[in-house]
């Protein structure tokens, strides 16, 4: 098999199809790449790779999957990030078996190895949907193929223990790192995790100190925003949101791209759940219209925290707005509720920022429907055996799952593949 390049007219194309991502025309991306494939300029995989990752960024797993499976019958070879990509997307449909199938097919099948980030990604999704006892036989077979510990799967590892409220298995976890790291740490990803196993036996002082250790002036312990993240959320979650915010503004002012990166979409996106925890609804509000150049938190500059005015950016940014609306709705706060959707300039607005349609009907379900009348009957929050709480920690991924079954229910009506749609041999799965 020879190797791909980008030359010529498949360059152009290639950028192209790039600019119609970058513009959120992610439907011409699609059609254009497939109309490409039986063209004297046949794409590349990059490029296929590409579309499939921002069809995933937004959560468009049937068109990626449709994708994936017109591309294999057109006989263009994936890579390592197509199975990456493709593993991705079962998982967060919550079709665990399926991604697995995937991933034994890369290790028996594939010309190439498994890399650093299939791992990640298998372990995390793994871990996210409930499977801890498998990701941790997956880290067993990462290691026994001689690969080097990776702190990101330990701290994958770790936060499924500490969300099951197993503080033992987060310390014997640091403990196998720590050994198998030559007895230091310095990757602070790890320590969002390593406090929550502190905070669940009851030894505050010792996460404290855990905290300290990473964020004192001159700490010799890597953070990134991933791994601020995981602190504030350890804050946030366990009774310390003014020590949280004061790391969120600590992390504003070491926000210096592209030099250092220190803040990102999530770490916005967990403050605000803190706010919502505290039953700040106005506060949270003003973190969303904070983000931009020249914004401020508590006084502080943000030294232009912006994450670029593409418009996959501000999707993922309007999502999460719509999580905040309900979760007001479900705080039977209807005045919050009004402002902020009155912040949102309505449903015209949403939908010119690409708002995707399947979570615009989960709003108009939620709110018309079973949040308001629930909410109705008790001011206080919702009294039923599907209780939904302030920032349960499955709320996210609750909503992303009625998200999943809008669009399957909606790709079922029109005819086109559902997101079950194949296995690893590509034989179509019967529901």
């Amino acid at each position: 098999m020879g190797l791909e390049v980008l030359t010529g007219t498949r360059l152009t194309l290639h950028n192209r199809i790039l600019k119609l991502i970058r513009e959120n025309d992610l439907t011409e991306a699609v059609l254009l790449t497939r109309h490409s494939v039986y063209s004297n300029c046949k794409p590349t995989i990059f490029t296929v790779n590409a579309v499939m990752n921002a069809c995933l960024r937004q959560a468009k797993y049937a068109e990626l999957l449709n994708l994936h499976r017109f591309i294999t019958q057109a006989a263009i070879s994936g890579n390592i990030v197509t199975y990456n990509l493709v593993i991705s997307t079962y998982l967060e449909c919550r079709k665990v078996d399926t991604a697995l199938e995937h991933y034994k097919q890369l290790v028996e099948n594939a010309p190439f190895e498994a890399n650093s980030t299939t791992y990640r990604v298998l372990v995390k999704g793994l871990v996210d949907n409930g499977r801890l006892d498998k990701a941790l036989e997956i880290k067993e077979d990462i290691l026994g193929k001689g690969w080097e510990a990776d702190a990101v799967v330990y701290s994958y590892l770790m936060s499924g223990e500490a969300k099951n409220g197993n503080w033992e298995g987060v310390f014997g976890l640091y403990e196998e790192l720590k050994e198998k790291l030559g007895g230091v740490v310095n990757d602070g990803v790890v320590y969002g995790s390593l406090m929550k196993g502190y905070f669940l036996r009851g030894m505050e002082d010792e996460a404290m100190r855990c905290f300290e250790e990473v964020f004192a002036d001159g700490s010799e312990v890597k953070m990134s925003a991933v791994a601020w993240n995981s602190v504030l959320d350890a804050l946030f979650k366990n009774g310390k949101f003014d020590v949280g915010l004061k790391v969120f503004d600590k992390m504003l002012g070491l926000h210096d791209p592209p030099k250092a990166l220190m803040v990102n979409l999530g770490s916005y996106n967990v403050v605000v759940d803190g706010y919502c925890g505290e039953k700040r609804f106005d506060d949270a509000i003003k973190v969303f219209n904070s983000m931009g150049v020249g914004s401020t938190h508590q006084g502080m500059p943000t030294s232009g925290v912006v994450f670029g005015d593409t418009t996959p950016t501000l999707v993922a940014v309007w999502h999460h707005i719509a999580v905040a609306l309900v979760c007001l709705l479900v705080a039977g706060d209807f005045c919050d509720a009004g402002l902020l959707m009155v912040d949102l300039e309505g449903r015209a607005t949403a939908e010119r920022h690409g708002l995707d349609k399947s979570l615009l009907i989960l709003l108009d379900d939620w709110a018309a429907n079973s949040i308001m009348s629930e909410a109705n009957s008790s001011r206080s929050g919702i009294k039923s055996d599907k209780e939904l709480t302030f920032l349960s920690p499955d709320l996210n991924k609750e909503l992303a799952n009625k998200v999943t079954m809008k669009n399957v229910d909606e790709n079922e009506a029109d005819g086109e593949v559902k997101v079950e749609e194949d296995d690893a041999s590509g034989e179509q799965i019967k529901s």
